[in-house]
């Protein structure tokens, strides 16, 4: 009779084994929930924003295109790139690639995306203080990942044009996808 028993290594503590499971599997079910929460309402996108901008991280650099004033900014081996941004005007950031996973990652703003080739990452950023600030690619992505740095310069609405012109005056317009500025001479 005593075979059909338990053994008695768990006999007596079946409530606490239960306990042990039961308990945890709450609090992560209560942290799955407030993080998917808070997720969904800071990367929701409005569509209501003064400016677009597609950051494109190429091996080993990064490409800026304003969308609106259909220029492109791109940095060389020599000098990183640097990201003009209109202060206290909502940008929408487009994150691409034409390559591997990057990550998109301005400390300052307290958001980073990954940017995954073949998909169209999206968030809002209204910058609030003028300044220069530092960015980079936060994804391992490859031997020369360190050189994937980029200044952000968050200036006057006139210093914003005024930089607009110069890089029209360059011949720096049209849109960029790869990161070769060859492209958009070519209308790619």
């Amino acid at each position: 009779m005593d075979q059909f028993l338990a053994p008695d290594q768990v006999r007596y503590n079946l409530p606490m084994e239960i306990m042990y499971t039961v308990i945890p599997l709450i609090m992560i079910g209560g942290m799955f929930y407030f993080t998917a929460r808070d997720q969904i309402e800071l990367t929701k996108v409005e569509n209501n924003q003064d400016l677009t901008v597609n950051a494109v991280g190429f091996r080993w650099s990064w490409n800026f295109n304003y969308v609106e004033e259909n220029t492109y900014d791109i940095g060389t081996p020599e000098e990183d790139p640097t990201l003009w941004l209109p202060v206290d005007q909502k940008v929408k950031f487009e994150l691409t690639s034409p390559d591997v996973i990057h990550s998109f990652w301005v400390p300052t703003f307290l958001f980073k995306m990954d940017v995954v080739p073949g998909r169209t990452n999206e968030f809002e950023v209204t910058p609030n203080k003028e300044g220069t600030f530092l960015g980079k690619c936060a994804e391992l992505c490859g031997v020369d990942h360190a050189r994937m740095l980029f200044t952000v310069k968050v200036v006057s609405q006139e210093e914003f044009d005024a930089h607009m012109e110069e890089l029209r005056a360059k011949g720096q317009f049209g849109q960029l996808t790869s990161g070769r500025s060859t492209e958009a001479a070519q209308g790619v």
